[in-house]
């Protein structure tokens, strides 16, 4: 990471209060960079107005645009449209004053849903294309999707110098661990944790357990995304991942063991898998920017519920 690159920087980092920005914003502070985080109570990122005062107010040099309303599986099926609506009206108009306020680079996360539900393993960039996403995903995906097409866009015909980054699922220290819309490493993390401290000898999972997943360390991801800020300036997107996977039912079991569970778990067949599989292709990561994830997965789960537990001490549970 380059700190002439950042040095002096306005960087504009919209959601970097949320889980990733709390990784984010730290260290492209200590590289140097002059970073704000709009807050929603302030800027409504939907509203046009809103959008407008914020870059008249703070003129970002760069834009890391990471602002999404989103969640788990669940959670897409019961807000598909006010996820698709949010995501589309913040993504468009996020870009929209990039461009009118001429940033000098901005930087788009995308996501892993954009994919259509049946691909290649492992998932190239390729690919983006050749079919549907998962339906439970679909909403938060293809809008993720446009996002990336006004990026390409808006340099085709402003010069706009923006860039879009496909992030796999993420998982870390200061996760989303609310069950009502957490992904599914806090949501086990919470769930074996919370067994094991209430004395409860039984766990209900969703789904078959026959999906994988692949699945980057939160501090991989935020130094993906610094390198590509810093090196990457071309028109097509890029996959940010570890380039591996695992199937649910071991990972209940890994996490299971690591919570030091000994109940019954409850694979609740009812409830959707998602899609099949996600594991990506990462050569263009590695190539174009010199990214390659660095943590090991069984380590940084040991952090995630290190942190999940201290911070289950400090709040008696209620996270």
């Amino acid at each position: 990471m380059n700190k002439d690159y950042w040095s002096g920087k306005k960087v504009l980092v919209t959601g970097g209060a949320g889980f990733l920005g709390k990784h984010l914003v730290p260290k492209i502070t200590e590289l140097g960079a002059d970073v704000f985080v709009p807050r929603s109570k302030d800027f409504d990122l939907r509203k046009e107005n809103d959008v407008d005062t914020l870059f008249k107010e703070y003129m970002p040099d760069i834009v890391i645009h990471m602002a999404v309303h989103g969640g788990g599986i669940g959670y897409m099926k019961k807000h598909p449209g006010s996820i698709f609506y949010d995501n589309i009206m913040m993504n468009s108009l996020v870009v929209e004053k990039s461009r009118q306020y001429e940033v000098e680079k901005f930087t788009g996360i995308g996501t892993v849903c954009s994919y259509p539900k049946y691909t290649p393993v492992p998932f190239r960039e390729e690919d983006l294309w050749n079919g549907y996403p998962e339906e439970t995903n679909a909403p938060y995906g293809l809008a993720k999707k446009m996002l990336m097409v006004q990026t390409q866009a808006y340099r085709e015909e402003y010069g706009f110098n923006g860039i879009h980054l496909l992030m796999v699922n993420m998982y870390g220290p200061h996760d989303d661990f609310n069950l009502e819309s957490s992904h599914v490493i806090p949501a086990l993390i919470r769930k074996f944790t919370d067994a094991v401290n209430t004395g409860k000898n039984e766990v209900d999972v969703w789904g078959t357990g026959e999906a994988s997943r692949e699945f980057l360390y939160v501090e991989d991801a935020a130094e993906g995304i610094i390198l590509a800020t810093e090196k990457f300036n071309e028109p097509y997107p890029v996959n940010i991942g570890v380039g591996s996977e695992i199937k649910i039912k071991d990972l209940v079991e890994l996490i299971a063991g690591r919570c030091d569970y000994q109940g019954d778990i409850i694979w609740d067949t009812s409830k959707p898998d998602g899609q099949p599989t996600r594991c990506l292709n990462v050569d263009k990561a590695k190539d174009a920017f010199g990214f390659e994830a660095g943590t090991d997965f069984r380590e940084g789960l040991i952090r995630t519920i290190e942190w999940y537990r201290k911070e289950y001490q400090i709040n008696e549970g209620n996270i």
